[in-house]
């Protein structure tokens, strides 16, 4: 149930006034993807990331470290809980790395918490990354996904 999850993280966040933002698939149905959703992405800066990992710990389910996962085009610091049986991820701002799929390599993952959109989804109003930044963050990762994601959010040319 991703409303529950997104409920329980979002209320545990700014309950402790954590700065955070969704991105990926979820951001992306913020925009208007239809595609199911698999899982619930966000990123916190880097001095809020161990205050977020202790307040989710009873739902633990990949403990916060530093993993490369190349086939994801992911380079960071992350932790995973399991929340009914749907998977949030919750990334370290600091540091962060994807692969830019058209220049073959790591770049640093620029987040800026301050520009975000503040949108209802799944029935609590939570900032996204903007459109225009988790368009060009799902360019750089380029995966199939993240294509079909970028031609149901992009503006019409």
């Amino acid at each position: 149930m991703p409303e529950a999850a997104l409920r329980w993280i979002a209320g545990l966040l700014q309950g402790q006034r954590i700065p955070f933002l969704i991105c990926g698939g979820l951001a992306a149905i913020g925009y208007g993807s239809r595609r199911p959703l698999h899982d619930i992405d966000l990123f916190v800066p880097g001095d809020h990331f161990a205050q977020a990992v202790a307040l989710g710990a009873q739902y633990l389910s990949k403990p916060a470290q530093h993993y490369c996962e190349a086939a994801e085009g992911w380079d960071l610091e992350y932790v995973q809980f399991r929340y009914q049986a749907t998977k949030i991820e919750i990334g370290n701002a600091a540091n962060a790395r994807i692969w830019d799929t058209a220049v073959g390599r790591w770049v640093a993952l620029e987040l800026d918490f301050a520009r975000c959109q503040y949108r209802p989804l799944l029935g609590i109003e939570v900032p996204l990354m903007e459109r225009a930044d988790l368009i060009a963050y799902k360019r750089r990762l380029g995966r199939p996904v993240d294509l079909e994601d970028i031609a149901a959010i992009a503006p019409p040319e």
